[in-house]
């Protein structure tokens, strides 16, 4: 088929948007308002009569007359209570009689389904016009109220038509959202467009624009067809019906606890305190508010509750926040939606096995072979459907949110997978992406990394289930690429404090240009901008020239040609043109470079500092605010995800994503060793990066990776080293203190995926630590990434692993190398196959030293010592 360029919908710029129209098409518009859709057909009709082309108005509802007033327009009136058959007979006739190329508009199609009291006989009647209308080669509008049928008429008219487009009334201007369009393919076509002055479209395409206004429609919701009139229907019935009463003053709002209770049960969470939490700050109508937007049934699992509930939080708290928080409009799909894809596609024994612990791991890599090829039940597969139209072609991330993640206790950072889909491409390449990603986060419930976590845990015997949370992306379009302006996390309690003037209680934020995966992951090689929130000029990096060594180099975003996540160098994402206030992320830099003629010549770079954002928005305060209303509501500190992006006007926008109980030990304070220790002693001193609770403790056994004969390995005999550590870290205890920690002291960057800048550990290998010591000795450029808020970090959190680093070269930091080394090696002994490892692995176990080796840590001072201790003393304190 192809575009005819006579054809038009008389709005030049609607006509672009749709690519043109092409003979045979059926255009069905799904309004508000009657005066909406003749808006659309008056400027078609005119359009048409211009061309000289035939125009039919069938003309059989209620409303005012949309095309009669236009004198080449002929009239047929209709009479749909005469009866089906002579109705649709009537209309097959004019349209046989006006031959090809005519032009058609009818009546809102709702009013058809009044007259036959059937929404039904409404798809049946368009199953049966439609295709005629195509076979002779004409155009037809059709309007239809939005929100007013069940699928019975909206599904077959969808499957039928060859362009359906929503229109949206907001503040005063129409938006269309082109639904389905046949046979036309463009990088926005499924984008909301604004309906500018004149026949200017142009497209939405800023996060917090569109969730305004798809959040503020009267949408109708998910294909509701699979779930019947179960126990489920049934109470959310029963609760909009007391809503309605209490709207109506018939009913006092005291009365529904019970019922605002056994939703919370049945969709948001069963952990006590997470319910005690939902029933403090959700109301019956938030609650309401999931259903239409869940697919299948179920609770919505850990994250997507702790979102819900933040923002009500915030809201509620303050009502400034209705502004400044970006509204959202995510979808959830249900944790019995879960259980059902594992049952169908044969899962269910192997992740019955899973709750011995001796047998958890038995048959799990097949599983997740199977459940990332499983099918999904035809009524689940149509609510993925109704979400994708819904979304159109804005960039979405469908996030795990299993019944345990993000509750108290266990966050579950990083364990499962949360996959971003760039959601470009005809429809069905659309639907096979998000497809892909559901079964790719179910898959991930039965990885090695996950079931360990639960293992290590105790969960295996608990319940868990993956619900699923599907967000837009937040950000906007910058040329191919779509990404928010800032994102990171955001802590209540710093446990990071590198200076005086810092205090712990006023939170921390780590943030990075672009989408926030650099901040949640421990990204190699690159660096964040850490604000202390009550001193945000007071930088972890002690000079300016550390300050332009250590900024953000790389931005993640989504590339929205090639159709995937992207990691770009940030001069890249400038050439852009972002249609951002640079000023307020980064600082203009001139450097010199040279011609051919060897002449130097000045170049304008940028640079990434966040200085504009500290000193030029209320980024800083909101944050200090919102994160100081959440740690009071939650009763604990809390750890979020947000994404912050700035309008035409500057205002600034936040979007809270995640929110969860942060699992730490305060700092408090330590008590020193009563004994003065010897310089000769002090195996190493660190000071200016100390994270975790302040303690003293012995130390059973200190693995030592030889910074300068690492540094000499090629890249495979690193992860050969890698491996050995994990071993080691697995060997029971040398003796039987239960106080005794192991202690893995290495250079670079434990966990890096890049052996040049560390040690290829996973924290799987080596969570039995108590405490990993990072030594900055790698490559000057480098320094340890204290990597607060990553999952890297909430790992270390919860399981009271402390972090330290050693700057060699700075005052305070201390490495003893000759006392390290002239201990006896105990590698060869613990594992003998790795003997020949021995001038790079050194393992001192504390029961070869007279008197110990011991561990002190005082966080709020940002000092520790690892020390051989006197016979003298014995005494063991932890202050956690």
């Amino acid at each position: 088929m192809h575009v005819d360029a006579q054809l038009s919908t008389g709005l030049a710029g609607l006509d672009r948007v749709l690519r043109g129209l092409i003979p045979g098409d059926n255009l069905v518009w799904q309004v508000e308002s009657i005066e909406d859709y003749d808006s659309f057909v008056k400027p078609f009709v005119a359009a048409a009569s211009v061309l000289g082309k035939k125009i039919v108005y069938f003309r059989f509802a209620r409303h005012a007359p949309l095309a009669a007033t236009d004198p080449a327009v002929e009239v047929r009136s209709l009479f749909p209570e005469n009866g089906f058959e002579a109705f649709i007979a009537e209309i097959h006739h004019a349209i046989e009689r006006s031959g090809a190329g005519a032009h058609y508009v009818f009546d809102s199609l709702s009013d058809l389904a009044v007259d036959w009291y059937s929404d039904q006989m409404l798809g049946n009647f368009f199953m049966l016009t439609c295709p005629y209308i195509y076979d002779v080669k004409a155009i037809a509008y059709f309007g239809l109220l939005r929100g007013r049928h069940a699928k019975d008429a909206s599904g077959p008219i969808m499957d039928t038509a060859q362009v359906v487009i929503d229109v949206y009334g907001h503040r005063g201007r129409l938006h269309v959202h082109p639904l389905k369009v046949q046979h036309r393919f463009s990088p926005t076509i499924h984008t909301l467009h604004e309906r500018a002055a004149g026949d200017d479209f142009r497209p939405v395409t800023e996060s917090a624009t569109i969730a305004e206004i798809m959040a503020g429609v009267d949408w109708s919701g998910l294909d509701a067809a699979g779930r019947g009139l179960g126990v489920w229907n049934v109470a959310f019935t029963e609760a909009e019906k007391a809503l309605h009463e209490i709207e109506r003053g018939v009913r006092c709002a005291g009365d529904t606890a019970e019922l605002l209770r056994r939703l919370l049960r049945m969709a948001v969470s069963r952990d006590e305190r997470m319910l005690d939490l939902a029933e403090r700050h959700l109301r019956l109508r938030d609650v309401l508010a999931i259903r239409k937007r869940m697919i299948g049934t179920g609770l919505v699992g850990g994250k997507a509750a702790g979102m819900l509930i933040a923002r009500s939080v915030l809201k509620g708290q303050n009502p400034a926040w209705a502004d400044r928080l970006e509204p959202h409009d995510s979808f959830y799909v249900g944790s019995d939606v879960y259980y059902t894809f594992v049952v169908r596609n044969g899962v269910w024994w192997v992740r019955e096995k899973q709750k011995d612990p001796a047998t958890f791991l038995d048959g799990a890599e097949t599983a997740r072979r199977q459940l990332l090829t499983g099918g999904f039940p035809p009524s689940v597969w149509r609510q993925f459907v109704d979400m994708l139209d819904y979304f159109g072609q804005s960039p979405i991330v469908v996030r795990s949110s299993s019944l345990l993640e993000d509750n108290y206790g266990n966050s579950f950072a990083g364990k499962y997978d949360s996959v971003f889909c760039a959601n470009q491409g005809p429809r069905q390449k659309r639907l096979d992406d998000l497809l892909a990603a559901v079964r790719a986060i179910y898959a991930s419930t039965m990885s090695e990394r996950a079931l360990t976590y639960r293992a290590h845990r105790g969960l295996l015997e608990r319940d868990e289930q993956m619900a699923l949370l599907v967000q837009r992306v937040s950000g906007g379009m910058h040329g191919r690429l779509f990404f928010p302006q800032a994102a990171g996390v955001a802590l209540s309690y710093n446990p990071y404090v590198w200076s005086a003037d810092i205090r712990p209680e006023a939170g921390v934020a780590r943030v990075v240009f672009g989408l926030g995966t650099r901040a949640v992951e421990r990204s190699d090689n690159d660096y964040t901008r850490i604000i202390a929130l009550n001193a945000p000029h007071r930088r972890p990096d002690s000079s300016p020239t550390d300050a332009r060594q250590y900024a953000q180099r790389r931005v993640d975003a989504i590339d929205l040609e090639a159709n995937q996540l992207a990691s770009l160098d940030f001069a890249d994402v400038v050439r852009q043109k972002p249609r951002i206030r640079l000023e307020t992320f980064a600082a203009r830099e001139a450097r010199a470079v040279h011609n051919d003629a060897g002449r130097g010549q000045g170049e304008e770079t940028w640079r990434l500092t966040f200085e504009g954002l500290i000193d030029d928005t209320p980024f800083v305060s909101h944050m200090r605010e919102m994160l100081e209303m959440l740690e009071k509501a939650y009763g604990a500190s809390v750890d979020v995800e947000y994404a912050v992006n700035f309008d035409d006007e500057k205002a600034c926008k936040i979007n809270l994503l995640q929110c969860r109980p942060l699992q730490i030990k305060k700092g408090g304070t330590s008590v020193k060793p009563e004994e003065k220790v010897d310089v000769e002693d002090v195996l190493l001193r660190a000071h200016g990066a100390v994270i975790g609770h302040s303690r003293i403790v012995p130390v059973d056994r200190l693995v030592y990776v030889v910074p300068e004969a690492y540094s000499r390995l090629a890249t495979a005999d690193r992860y050969s080293v890698a491996r050995l550590v994990g071993r080691l870290a697995r060997l029971p205890r040398s003796r039987n203190d239960p106080d005794g920690i192991l202690v893995l002291v290495g250079p670079g960057r434990w966990g890096t995926t890049t052996p040049s800048l560390g040690v290829p550990v996973s924290f799987g290998e080596i969570d039995a630590a108590g405490a990993l010591c990072e030594i900055v000795v790698m490559r000057e450029d480098l320094v340890p990434d204290v990597s607060l808020g990553t999952h890297f970090f909430n790992d270390l959190v919860e399981l009271e692993i402390l972090y330290v680093a050693v700057f060699p070269d700075r005052s305070g930091n201390h490495i003893n190398t000759r006392g390290l080394e002239a201990t006896p090696n105990r590698l060869a002994d613990l594992l003998p196959d790795a003997a020949p490892w021995a001038s790079v692995l050194r393992v001192i176990e504390s029961a070869a030293v007279p008197g110990g080796i011991w561990l002190s840590a005082n966080t709020p001072q940002q000092h520790a010592e690892i020390y051989r201790r006197s016979q003298a003393s014995s005494k063991t304190g932890d202050n956690g």
